[in-house]
């Protein structure tokens, strides 16, 4: 997100010297999984997905049945989730 907020591109090499400035040791195969689960990742779209992630996660009072359609989006929403999840990982969250 640093990478992206300052308008560069999140590549391994910019990756591991954001790390290394950090007073990090990255370690080279979480750096590639992370840059590879990014690609073709829309960071703008997962920042404002995110930020309505905990009330569309909060239980509704009365749930009524899912169609097919909603359980597939949902299903896609959660492929998106795990791209960003990577970033997590990377900094051991």
């Amino acid at each position: 997100m640093l990478l992206h907020a300052a308008g560069k591109e999140v590549s391994e090499e910019n990756l591991k010297k954001v790390l290394k400035a950090a007073g990090m040791n990255p370690d080279a195969s979480r750096v590639k999984a992370l840059t590879a689960s990014l690609e073709g990742v829309d960071i703008e779209e997962a920042i404002r997905s995110a930020t309505f992630a905990p009330a569309a996660s909060a239980p509704a009072a009365e749930e009524k049945p899912e169609k097919k359609e909603e359980k597939k989006e949902e299903a896609e929403e959660v492929s998106e989730e795990d791209a960003a999840a990577g970033l997590g990982a990377l900094f051991g969250f």
